[in-house]
């Protein structure tokens, strides 16, 4: 009963805010704009069905088949990013026509400026918002649903072996496999991550969006990612939306090794460091007896062995600097994803994208490789991580 009445009002709540931002849109870029009667009545319309289309899609997003679900809720996240970009721009004119009137009435008493100038200036900025919003929009959706790029990075650890230097870790993470992204896409990412010929595979959370027994299929090609050291995965916050138990086994049963807070060991007799992996940040919230346990983790290690460890969320960083990890490797921001809110990102996580230092543990956090939500991409490209391991240097 509680998880129900919890329930109704998430959705109340978020039917709210999307109304209400609606209404706001319908307010600046259709009331304000005065046109002829026929068009107001059609863009009123047409805002009312857009802003069903939202609940709609999320519906049809969980309730059918990916192969029938895919055209109508690709078709309605471009609307949600389109929507996005609309708000943006729309209140940062407000913003800006607010900050030019405090000016304007601070140094003149005058009256109040023309009716017909205020109309004016109410068009041009309703026609630049839509130009502007429709162009970001384009080019995200290009992004979005371009091919995915491998990046290089190369990260020198203080205690990897000199025998292991150049050690190659491909990072895929947040690929997000559903409704949007098919077996197609898990299959030319296997190709691409197989191109660089890796020593490690890692798959760091956020795999899937939906069931095991509606996406198994989908997910099937990761059974061809080859790597000599092995192919690991950690959960991710939808794993725990999607029934993470029966995630584990699957991805056990691809060939995939789930590291559930725990380590192995990459090398051999000679040279090895420790690979180790949490559950999701939040998991013990959703799912009794998981939960992010970094010191289980590392419990009993040779603390003078380099380890990499495979977080979800960048923010176990914290914890994974008090015991003394070399490396984190982490997802789930999809470095913003759409520009500006990656900087809203910025205020749960200590990192957004790329590389950072706390203290003497290194974290990077890749953009992710598919996406969530609207097929777009602005500012944060998707990525297929190609991480160098790299010894200290020779004096």
């Amino acid at each position: 009963m509680t998880r129900l009445v919890g329930w109704i009002v998430f959705i109340s709540i978020s039917l709210a805010v999307v109304g209400g931002a609606h209404y706001y849109l319908w307010l600046r870029l259709v009331r304000d704009v005065a046109l002829p009667p026929p068009l107001h009545y059609a863009l009123t319309a047409v805002t009312v069905l857009l802003f069903v289309s939202v609940p709609l899609t999320f519906w049809v997003d969980g309730a059918l088949p990916p192969e029938r679900a895919r055209r109508f809720v690709l078709l309605g996240y471009v609307w949600l990013g389109l929507a996005f970009f609309l708000l943006v721009l729309v209140a940062g004119a407000d913003l800006g026509r607010g900050v030019a009137r405090l000016i304007a009435a601070y140094w003149s008493d005058g009256p109040p400026s023309d009716p017909g100038k205020r109309l004016t200036m109410s068009r041009m900025v309703g026609g630049s918002v839509a130009l502007l919003a429709g162009g970001a929009g384009a080019l995200a959706v290009r992004s979005g649903l371009g091919p995915v790029d491998v990046k290089e990075v190369r990260v020198a650890l203080s205690r990897l072996p000199e025998r292991l230097s150049g050690t190659v870790i491909a990072q895929i993470s947040d690929l997000h496999i559903g409704a949007t992204l098919g077996r197609d896409f898990a299959e030319d990412i296997v190709e691409r991550v197989n191109a660089i010929e890796p020593d490690v595979i890692v798959i760091t959370g956020d795999l899937v969006d939906g069931s095991v027994h509606v996406l198994r299929d989908h997910v099937a090609p990761l059974a061809n990612l080859r790597a000599p050291h092995g192919v690991y995965f950690v959960t991710g916050n939808h794993e725990y939306y999607s029934g993470a138990g029966s995630w584990c086994k699957e991805v056990e049963r691809l060939g995939i090794r789930v590291l559930r807070n725990e380590r192995v060991e990459i090398g051999d007799d000679e040279a090895s460091f420790d690979l180790a992996g949490v559950d999701d940040y939040g998991a013990a919230r959703i799912k009794k007896g998981h939960g992010q346990d970094v010191q289980k983790a590392l419990a009993g290690r040779d603390e003078s062995r380099e380890v990499v460890l495979l977080a979800h969320q960048p923010r176990t960083v914290f914890e994974a600097k008090k015991f003394g990890v070399g490396l984190q490797l982490s997802g789930h921001t999809h470095g913003g994803q759409m520009w500006p809110w990656n900087f809203l990102v910025r205020l749960q996580q200590p990192v957004v994208s790329g590389l950072a230092r706390f203290g003497d543990t290194l974290v990077y956090v890749s953009n992710g490789t598919g996406f969530w939500g609207p097929p777009m991409r602005l500012g944060a490209p998707a990525e297929i991580t190609k991480v160098v391991l790299e010894a200290p240097a020779v004096s």
